[in-house]
């Protein structure tokens, strides 16, 4: 497939960067969770099952707030709504420093609940906004291009919870037991928790400061074209078959992401003998292979269909998690680590190809699939869980059953176009 179309149109350069900049925004809090969740089980001494529920209150927040942030931007444009999400966002950053002071789990899980509302306003806005600000033959790889931002956000996530909240001592029983009978022990895991209150904060700034940018940017009037009545009619979209497979699609896609890169850190540490910074380091790695495979899927898109490229990648991690799965060691980690490249054209690609010829429903069917990012607050604590029953190892068959559902969607997807 030869395409020669404009990837996006030239007079609309700086909301195009503005709003690309957030999917590397976004990308940061949304890997730190995988650096929190390994803190959290140290500093709050609390199993895998437990600290899986920081993904689970994060992606919460996904899937309750792209219904009434589609009616937000309905009523008042993109860029509104854009701006009242990283309000929200900021503000949750902030409440990290509280949480701390207050030293209870439950309460970084409410910060991290009202990070993630503030991102679904922007994970719902953004993406409609660059599928739209072109021609529709170039939407996929127009969306993969922006969001191949997202993972150099997720590379500085992971790098700033290495270096910065990440201290490199991890006791054994008996340097616990030594530093309980010393007194103190409740002073270092008051000392880690306080670790991750900086890190926030700083980027609580760098959000009001883009957000400054975006209230005085001047954006194109592209949201105007669904602001009649069909656009909140949701049970119109179940008239859509190719819609509702990438519904599910996109489910499976962000339970396996995200269940992937929680517990990755733990499989390092588990079938490798190194300490969290190494394991940390490696994370960083694995998203610098899914920020190059975004990049690149936007260049073969070029030349091979989104839907085919897809179906390929979904083919090749099935393969790679089995090896994961079934060869734990240096060998699984470095496939359950190659993952990351194969898996990067999925969110974008059911993306765009979901919300295609839904006409205005486009704002309800993207708010739709934004929703089903809340596969990545199911698919965690289901690993926890059976990492605690099993091993590590055997957890990742959850992501491999992910991926057998998208080879299925992506090839029909690609039939389904061709009718």
């Amino acid at each position: 497939m030869k395409e020669n179309a404009k990837l996006f149109d030239s007079r609309f350069v700086w909301p195009f960067v503005l709003v690309t900049t957030l999917f590397l925004i976004w990308g940061i809090p949304n890997n730190l969770n995988d650096i929190l969740i390994r803190q959290f089980m140290k500093s709050f001494e609390i199993n895998r099952l437990n600290a899986g529920l920081v993904q689970s209150a994060f992606y919460m927040g996904y899937f309750l707030i792209p219904i009434p942030a589609a009616a937000f931007m309905r009523k008042y444009g993109y860029k509104s709504g854009l701006i009242f999400g990283m309000l929200l966002f900021g503000f949750g950053t902030i409440l990290f420093w509280p949480s701390a002071f207050i030293g209870k789990y439950i309460f970084f899980l409410g910060s991290l609940f009202i990070i993630a509302s503030g991102l679904a306003f922007l994970e719902l806005g953004a993406n409609a906004f660059i599928v739209e600000l072109g021609d529709p033959k170039t939407s996929e790889r127009r969306l993969n291009f922006s969001q191949a931002f997202n993972p150099i956000g997720a590379v500085l996530g992971v790098l700033i919870g290495t270096l910065f909240i990440f201290s490199g001592i991890e006791p054994d029983e008996k340097a616990v037991e030594l530093m309980k009978n010393a007194g103190t022990y409740d002073h270092f895991l008051t000392s880690e928790i306080m670790r991750v209150v900086k890190p926030y904060l700083i980027l609580g700034t760098v959000v009001l400061i883009w957000t400054l940018l975006m209230a005085k940017a001047r954006f194109p009037k592209v949201e105007v074209e669904h602001n009649d009545a069909g656009g909140g009619n949701y049970r119109e979209l179940l008239k859509h078959p190719h819609f509702v497979k990438a519904v599910i699609s996109q489910f499976l896609y962000n339970g396996a992401q995200v269940g992937t890169w929680s517990f990755f850190i733990q499989y390092v540490l588990d079938y490798t003998g190194q300490g969290e910074k190494f394991a940390g380091f490696m994370l960083t790695g694995t998203l610098l292979a899914f920020g190059a495979g975004r990049f690149s899927a936007t260049y073969f898109m070029k030349f091979i269909a989104p839907a085919k490229l897809m179906g390929f990648y979904a083919v090749a991690n099935m393969i790679l998690v089995s090896i994961g799965v079934l060869f734990p060691g240096w060998i699984g980690v470095w496939c359950i680590f190659s993952t990351s490249f194969f898996m990067s054209l999925m969110y974008p690609t059911n993306f765009a190809s979901g919300v295609k010829g839904l006409g205005n429903l486009t704002k309800a069917g993207g708010s739709v699939l934004v929703m089903s990012i809340v596969g990545g607050a199911v698919f965690p604590p289901l690993m926890g869980l059976l990492a605690e029953q099993t091993t590590m190892a055997f957890a990742m068959v959850l992501p491999l059953l992910c991926y057998v559902y998208i080879t299925f969607y992506a090839f029909d997807s690609l039939r389904m176009h061709r009718l």
